[in-house]
């Protein structure tokens, strides 16, 4: 039997929801919301249209929620919804902060409604390719990760412009990027150091470079840029480098490019006697001689966002448990708030 969904607001997010659910076997979009009335124009035939949240939770047939309002939006619709006893997926950032999350969770225990979030980009094909190279400890020991994203056009737009509504980068795509690196490394962050910037935008951030210190040695950084430009194809797209003690990794873009990178011999250290080279004492800096360096295909992965949906059906169902839990969300928020310390004091933070 199909799951009867509710979306509460359909902008961006809200499309794209419907658009998916609606050809998925396993659910079933019975109603859709937004305060805005124009905003529900186009809802597909056959789905009820509702103007407030308060009428989509009375109606029983309703079973599980998606909230995709605005972020600062989540608190007052979670809690109405798990008080509706309606079980609940909210997007991403869960919430404003570690406290309103807690909050929320208070409702959710007190009703006994399950409840995850949309942390879809676990699923992003890029990710999942440098995942794949970690898992399988392809390079030895990692000593590095970069993640990086950069972007053109510098503004964003509608309520992402203002702090009180919940917007900025690092609530729109840096809860991705750090998400996606605390799942895929098991080790505790040990500090922080952030830098934030309004380059374009005045209330809010549209650049941040973010470093990280992980208990295992891992050093990883997260830079993001709104109006960060070169001339190179797929630059505004998704980085990721990695580095090990047995080689390195690139991959490029969202539907991902890169190789695996290799040297076929380390140089030998010579003690006691002088090498003259216009590379210098490392004789690494300059081009390297033609074979030593050599390249290997990336790992095939098969993943799209969808994967989050037919993972949840299992889950709903008592097959499996949710894909993304609330301690790991609570975590991230943790660690955008020691971002935004770390910024203001300009200061490193000590973290776990």
């Amino acid at each position: 039997m199909s799951i009867k969904f509710g979306i509460i607001g359909h902008g961006f997010m809200g499309h794209e929801h419907e658009t998916m659910l609606t050809q998925m076997d396993g659910i079933e979009v019975t109603g859709i919301c937004d305060i805005q009335p124009k905003q529900l124009e186009d809802v597909k035939e056959g789905i009820i249209r509702y103007n407030s949240a308060e009428e989509m939770l009375a109606n029983p047939d309703i079973q599980v929620v998606i909230i995709a309002a605005n972020n600062n939006q989540h608190l007052d619709l979670v809690t109405k919804a798990a008080n509706a006893k309606k079980d609940i997926i909210c997007e991403k950032p869960v919430a404003m902060s570690v406290a309103e999350l807690d909050e929320m969770m208070k409702a959710v225990n007190e009703n006994g409604v399950k409840f995850t979030v949309h942390q879809q980009r676990r699923f992003d094909p890029d990710f999942r390719t440098i995942k794949e190279i970690y898992d399988q400890k392809a390079l030895g020991d990692i000593f590095t990760i970069k993640n990086q994203l950069y972007g053109f056009n510098g503004n964003m737009h509608d309520w992402h412009v203002y702090i009180s509504e919940g917007g900025g980068m690092l609530f729109d795509w840096g809860v991705h990027l750090l998400d996606q690196l605390l799942w895929m490394i098991d080790a505790k962050v040990t500090s922080v150091f952030a830098t934030m910037k309004n380059v374009i935008n005045e209330e809010v951030d549209d650049f941040f470079n973010i470093q990280l210190v992980f208990e295992n040695g891992i050093t990883a950084e997260v830079e993001l840029g709104t109006y960060y430009l070169k001339d190179q194809p797929k630059w505004f797209e998704r980085h990721w480098f990695m580095g090990g003690n047995e080689g390195s990794a690139y991959v490029d873009g969202f539907d991902p490019e890169g190789r695996i990178v290799r040297t076929t011999g380390l140089l030998t250290n010579v003690k006691g006697s002088r090498t003259m080279t216009a590379a210098g004492p490392t004789r690494s800096f300059g081009n390297p001689r033609e074979g030593l360096i050599v390249t290997e295909e990336l790992p095939e992965v098969h993943t799209c966002h969808e994967n989050y949906f037919e993972q949840f059906i299992k889950a709903y169902h008592g097959e499996e448990e949710f894909f993304v839990k609330v301690p790991e969300v609570r975590r991230v928020l943790r660690l955008m708030e020691a971002v935004r310390e770390s910024a203001r004091t300009k200061k490193s933070v000590d973290f776990e």
